[in-house]
């Protein structure tokens, strides 16, 4: 899970780009970089942390050109920390390139293995720099029932080949000379959308990342799909063969999007709504009012109170300078937090029976301490309800969830969770209702909650994650 921007033809170019990847920073918040282009040259500027602290207006002037691209990350494979900070660029065979990633690559390892018997030279522990290293030490591959444009014919046959290599999530853009270039993996994995500006042609993982300059939502980037701009137009390409099934990552709904963002050919605050009525048709329980974990329990829960006719209160209040628990790198980071981030609305809390909705439960820590906040605030009863199913499996796919022997409902049963998050009583969306949110002509990765994973993974990464 990261946030990648780009921008074609526009003298603004790192500008536009430093605004889109600040209206992703909810999809990654351990570094944050940006590359621009004049066509002949490529500049580049990487920094630990959030996008206001860390870019500065000088960064900004010195990122010259009419194109760029940019990056938050949220580390999944690779070391955090701004060496591995995005882009990545690289002098190669095909000349500079830049590149930023959002995915995971699970055949990385396997991969990397077999280039450094080729030559290459690895310098990140990020599996981005795949990319790079399969355009260097890669072959030409021109599948037959392609045309490619002439002006095409130097750098996408490498890149035709490096797509090919690769197996799992990939939604990327490519900064080489005057060209920018978009993809994502046949499978659909992670959102990639298209927008424009005038003259001005854009890409983000989210369509709020056009809202906030103003410009249009124009499609999303097919999976399996790669397009090229340049100063002689826009150019589309469908180099596999074979048509996957896709497996688009239901948990953008559950919890990574934004609410105001388009993706998957669907609204994300609709889809989010709908996980909290559909969790009400399946509850039993009645109380005074219902309460969400903000800000991705909002939605649901207002869905679930409008279902069930329950009076829907803020009983908790978001600290707004106070980034996401969830993608924090370490457990006592995201302890302290939920502390420093949430505080309890006594007003509404006292001798109150209340259904407490969150979009997931994963490790079970956070809840247990927003159970005793309410409690101390004067609960009386609490009823948590999670807007999607239990969590069994660990993402290969581009989301950092824990090993199987972290995840709380592997290890414990329903009534032992119930004890130990505190609660009087605990309740999941069902898979089948979860499936039945989403739109019935798009294919859904719900490996997370099912344990049916769409491709092949290493077995290093699987045993790092058993």
């Amino acid at each position: 899970m990261c946030g990648i921007a780009g921008v074609f033809n526009n003298p603004y170019a790192s500008q536009f780009a430093f605004l889109q990847i600040y209206s992703l920073q909810h999809r990654g918040q351990e570094s944050v970089g940006i590359s621009s282009s004049n066509g002949y040259q490529i500049r580049t500027v990487k920094k630990a942390g959030r996008v206001l602290e860390s870019i500065k207006q000088e960064d900004l002037d010195y990122l010259q050109g009419n194109i760029a691209i940019a990056h938050v990350r949220y580390s999944t494979a690779g070391d955090s920390g701004v060496r591995n900070a995005q882009p990545l660029v690289r002098e190669i065979s095909l000349g500079n390139v830049a590149v930023v990633h959002n995915g995971n690559i699970v055949n990385y390892i396997t991969l990397r293995k077999e280039l450094e018997d080729k030559g290459f030279s690895f310098e990140y522990s990020s599996d981005t720099e795949l990319f790079l290293a399969l355009l260097d030490k890669g072959e030409d591959l021109l599948p037959s029932y392609l045309d490619i444009h002439e002006r095409d014919r130097e750098f996408l046959p490498k890149l035709f080949y490096t797509l090919r290599k690769l197996e799992g999530a990939y939604s990327f853009l490519i900064l080489w000379k005057d060209k920018l270039i978009a993809g994502r993996d046949p499978f659909g994995f992670r959102p990639l959308c298209m927008g424009r500006k005038g003259k001005t042609i854009l890409f983000a993982s989210e369509s709020c990342a056009f809202d906030i300059l103003e410009a249009e939502f124009w499609r999303e980037i097919n999976p399996g799909e790669v397009v090229v701009v340049d100063s002689t137009g826009i150019r589309s390409y469908f180099p596999f063969d074979r048509k996957s099934k896709e497996a688009l990552c239901i948990f953008e709904f559950v919890y990574f999007s934004r609410p105001d963002s388009f993706i998957f050919d669907s609204w994300t605050y609709e889809i989010r709504k709908e996980f909290g009525r559909q969790l009400a048709r399946e509850d039993d329980i009645f109380a005074d009012i219902v309460i969400p974990v903000p800000d991705s329990g909002v939605v649901p829960a207002l869905g679930y109170a409008e279902e069930k006719g329950i009076p829907f209160e803020m009983g908790l209040i978001r600290n707004h300078y106070v980034g996401r628990s969830f993608i924090e790198p370490t457990q006592e980071l995201r302890n302290l937090r939920v502390l420093m981030k949430l505080s309890p609305n006594r007003a509404v809390l006292q001798n109150r029976r209340i259904v407490v909705i969150d979009d997931s439960l994963v490790r079970g820590t956070t809840s247990r301490r927003i159970v005793n906040m309410l409690r101390r605030a004067g609960a009386r009863e609490i009823h948590m309800r999670i807007a999607s199913p239990p969590v069994i499996g660990p993402c290969f796919y581009g989301i950092d969830t824990p090993t199987r022997e972290e995840l709380i409902a592997n290890r414990m049963s329903l009534k032992d969770i119930e004890k130990f998050i505190g609660v009087n009583s605990l309740r999941y969306l069902s898979l089948k209702g979860l499936r039945s949110c989403v739109p019935k002509k798009k294919n859904f990765c719900d490996a997370c909650f099912s344990n049916e994973y769409p491709t092949a993974v290493d077995n290093i990464l699987i045993s790092r994650r058993r």
